[in-house]
């Protein structure tokens, strides 16, 4: 993979200068170069500009001399600084040698860089973590570096955050990340996972995602060149298998950080399909992904083809977009837009040439969670929902899961037996014209996890607001045919089917 252009990169801690990762680690800290150390010192308007590439504000905020203001500019900005200056701050001798740092400033050389970008992370426990990345990756994306380089690292980015968030966090023996770029999910698993695997075309990556988990205090993983699955052995398996893959619907494969290099999303289902035979009964296998909207299929059964054999699948679609905005989106990545007018329009129209030969009227982009179950009937649930949900949702995520097993082992009688709880948070509103004596219709919302809206009958609402555990469901609906004057064994019959759909979807649950 070529890297012309870019700095070399320190040895790998695991069979370099690992001492002078732990000093390097140690003076930043000791500098408050953490997340909330740059928010303090930033400032929440310049911290924000920050994710959207623009870096004048955070520039005027360090124009100070503190060892913080340093560490920002050397790092995160990426501006040479005085060598006497870094002194004073880091082991910087040390960081020359071993690759973090190096001379600039012409004959004099009297100013150092940063060679990698080196940006602060707040772990979910609230741990001091450290994303290294290819220079101007680690802010605002690739920026267009791409374009002049395949073999570029990625820092943090919204989908890294979204698939580190949705990730479902139990203790593991065994964690897999496939192509994982700057290591931000083998970071997290390696909290959770006795034995972390991370894989990537890209050698670089595999570099770097050394770096990252040694600067950041964290366990090494066992690190393997190749794409995707195909540095795993036949005999190895997994509790929890994890992939941001290179999953843009592109025409070839310029860019390797995010050009799968197959056909439309032959990527993205390959992975999904395969994903199944490497889990462990009861692990989990969680990605993001784009799929394809194509001509007179439906978009729900196409996803639903891709679910393996003896998994349950949770697919939900968060966006979709038209094939000139998905199309321009990603030539704005890549850096065309600023390029040659006729380049650039030649690249768009070879993305909605490929469009039109494959029928694609739209994209998506969403979530795809399996489960390896040994149910003889595996449930796969495709939806879409674009709405704000509340990170992280691994316990969410999780929690479906669960609520599925017990609905499969409950049938209708043993649901009425059963003793159900409404989850906290979870508000009633009632719709209708003002001043009407009845609502129109009644909707129960929740305010955590998904955030989910679902409408009710005067039944069902009734039923929801006085489940604390403490009667069976039939005796509840007992008491309410009674109040509505209602035959009792006929609305026995018929609410089953309610609240199931409440259960499922996090409403209620078994107490």
């Amino acid at each position: 993979m070529s890297t012309s252009g870019l700095p070399a990169l320190p040895a790998a801690p695991a069979t370099g200068r690992s001492d002078v990762v732990a000093r390097l680690r140690g003076a930043l800290l000791g500098a408050s170069f953490t997340a909330d150390g740059l928010l303090e010192l930033l400032g929440a308007p310049a911290y924000a500009a920050l994710a959207r590439s623009e870096t004048v504000p955070a520039l005027r905020a360090t124009r100070g001399d503190t060892p913080l203001e340093v560490l920002v500019r050397l790092f995160l900005l990426q501006q040479p600084v005085p060598h006497a200056r870094v002194a004073d701050v880091l082991p910087v001798e040390e960081c020359l040698e071993s690759g973090w740092l190096v001379r600039v400033g012409g004959d004099s050389e009297d100013d150092v860089a940063a060679t990698v970008d080196v940006r602060p992370y707040g772990g979910p426990g609230g741990e001091d973590w450290f994303i290294v990345s290819d220079l101007g990756c680690a802010v605002g994306g690739a920026g267009g570096i791409g374009s002049r380089d395949e073999g570029v690292v990625l820092g943090v980015g919204g989908a890294s955050t979204t698939l580190a968030g949705i990730t479902v966090r139990t203790p593991v023996s065994a964690a897999l990340d496939l192509g994982t770029g700057s290591g931000i999910q083998a970071l997290h698993a390696a909290q959770h996972a006795t034995r972390v695997t991370a894989t990537d075309l890209n050698p670089r990556a595999l570099h770097i995602t050394a770096l990252t988990l040694a600067l950041s205090g964290a366990p090494a993983a066992e690190l393997r060149e190749g794409s995707l699955l195909e540095p795993v052995r036949d005999d190895e398996t997994y509790d929890l298998i994890v992939s941001n893959p290179p999953f843009v619907i592109s025409p070839g494969a310029r860019l390797t950080y995010r050009d799968g290099g197959m056909s439309g999303d032959d990527l993205c289902r390959t992975l999904v399909q395969q994903a199944g035979e490497r889990l462990n009964e009861g692990g989990f296998a969680q990605f993001l992904a784009n799929w394809q909207h194509v001509e007179g299929e439906d978009w729900q059964d196409r996803i639903r083809s891709w679910v393996p054999r003896g998994c349950d699948a949770w697919i939900v679609q968060r966006e979709v977009q038209d094939v000139t905005q998905y199309a321009e989106l990603w030539l704005r990545d890549a850096g065309d837009h600023r390029g040659d007018p006729a380049e650039y329009q030649a690249y768009y129209d070879a993305w909605l040439d490929e469009f039109e030969a494959r029928k694609v009227k739209a994209v998506g982009f969403g979530w795809i969670t399996l489960r390896r179950t040994g149910a003889a009937v595996p449930s796969v649930t495709v939806e879409e929902w674009p709405h704000p949900v509340e990170q992280p949702l691994g316990d969410t995520v999780r929690a479906h899961f669960d609520r599925l097993d017990f609905l499969r082992a409950h049938d209708d009688a043993a649901l009425l037996a059963g003793h159900f709880r409404l989850v906290s948070e979870v508000v009633q509103e009632q719709v209708g014209l003002p001043g009407a004596e009845d609502p129109e219709h009644v909707v129960l919302r929740q305010h955590r996890g998904m955030r989910r809206a679902t409408k009710v009958d005067t039944v069902g609402a009734g039923f929801a607001g006085v489940c604390d555990g403490s009667l069976s469901a039939g005796r509840i609906l007992d008491a309410i045919a009674q109040l509505v004057g209602e035959d009792p064994v006929l609305l026995r019959d018929r609410t089953p089917a309610q609240i199931r759909l409440l259960v499922e979807q996090g409403f209620l649950e078994p107490a």
